[in-house]
């Protein structure tokens, strides 16, 4: 798709269809920056979201199986 810039105040805007915007998942925020000669829009995202999207616990594997457990107190013996 081509557009044009368009004189914003000061600064020069584009205007991104409803349509880009929400297929990219674009909200109201964004992050903006360069790579090189190109202008990248992304949307903001909260850290670690997803992170445990799909996450089954019953899948967990004992990570330390010969660890023994002390019977008196439930605390590990190291």
């Amino acid at each position: 798709m081509r557009t044009t810039l368009r004189k914003i105040g000061n600064s020069r805007g584009v205007l991104i269809p409803a349509g880009f915007l929400a297929q990219c998942e674009i909200t109201d925020e964004i992050e903006l920056r360069l790579e090189g000669a190109r202008i990248v829009i992304e949307p903001v995202t909260p850290s670690r979201e997803g992170w445990f999207d799909g996450y089954r616990p019953e899948d967990d594997e004992d990570a330390w199986p010969e660890t023994e457990v002390d019977s008196d107190n439930g605390e590990w013996q190291w």
